[in-house]
């Protein structure tokens, strides 16, 4: 009998965990006209316990309670758990650092003291605020990149927000790559792992955000394995690309014209994603993120659809 309890034990460890993010009800970390119609983080909740989702991420800084033990209170009522939290950081202005180590401190804090020791900071460039990054999203040139100097800035950011972290708290930080970020498409991707400590900073592989900055989901899984510590769950559709290209649309523009689709409707093959990812031996979580604007569709049907979608790939 404790034979067969520790081989289920160890079976459940070694099993891959679904969890969804607020992101797909439209909390977004963006300062917009539509946050009036954002839905509360208790909706939220909820609705991802109930559509069969086992954890959940922080949501922007001040969506979930800030106090430790009312936030733990409000996860573990649900039987569920906090993987990760994003915080965004203009990590291309050395300025800018001091306050981004500050973010991500506090957001650290608040998951250690809620008892997550095992959760992510998954940092960010501060996403939409470069205009240029924001409006080209999905069609960026080399010439919108950053310079050689820009570049040791970035990587030097993301080290000392990745250092502080598990200085602090002993807690690991992934890098999100991000359309209208600096850090968006493959060859981006490529350059800040090239120019980071493997032992220092992971990857969080989106598979929405690779495809909509122009590669495949596969070619990051072969090339960043052992940096892929995170893996968040997004489809992406070229025909709503195209639409928002059309009428030179920006990410948001994008966003709205449902350019991250429900899974399986648009061109990321996941069944190819899962297929490596239980070769690779990948024991984290998938998060699904269909990012959406407040107040766009029916959040709950889409997680919904969404984790029917997974059920058909055995996970």
């Amino acid at each position: 009998m404790a034979e067969y309890m520790v081989s289920e034990i160890l079976k459940e460890i070694k099993m891959i965990k679904i969890a969804n993010a607020p992101c797909s009800w439209g909390a977004l970390e963006f300062d917009l006209e539509e946050k009036a119609e954002e839905i509360g983080f208790e909706q939220v909740l909820d609705e991802i316990k109930e559509t069969g989702y086992l954890g959940t991420e922080l949501g922007d800084w001040g969506y979930m309670p800030t106090e430790p033990m009312q936030l733990k209170e409000e996860i573990e009522k649900r039987d569920l758990e906090l993987l990760g939290a994003f915080v965004p950081v203009a990590l291309a202005d050395a300025n800018k650092h001091e306050a981004g180590i500050k973010s991500a401190l506090q957001v650290a804090e608040l998951m250690y003291k809620a008892g997550y020791e095992n959760a992510f900071i998954v940092l960010a460039d501060d996403n939409g605020s470069v205009p240029e990054r924001t409006r080209n999203a999905g069609r960026i040139s080399a010439e919108m990149g950053l310079s050689e100097a820009q570049w040791k800035i970035y990587a030097s950011g993301t080290e000392k927000v990745a250092k502080a972290v598990k200085d602090a708290y002993g807690l690991r930080t992934v890098f999100h790559h991000h359309c209208a970020g600096y850090v968006e498409t493959p060859e981006e991707i490529n350059k800040l792992m090239a120019l980071t400590d493997h032992k220092l900073l992971g990857l969080c592989l989106d598979t929405g955000h690779y495809a909509f900055g122009g590669g495949d989901p596969i070619e990051a899984l072969q090339k960043h394995s052992d940096r892929i510590w995170h893996v968040h769950f997004k489809d992406f559709d070229p025909e709503a690309a195209k639409l928002s290209h059309a009428v030179n649309g920006d990410y948001f523009d994008a966003i709205k014209k449902g350019v991250f689709c429900e899974l399986g409707k648009g061109s990321v093959n996941f069944k190819r994603v899962v297929n490596l990812l239980k070769e690779l031996e990948y024991r984290g979580w998938i998060v699904v993120e269909q990012d959406i604007l407040p107040g766009m569709g029916n959040p709950k049907i889409c997680a919904q659809a969404n984790r029917d979608f997974i059920n058909t790939l055995g996970l």
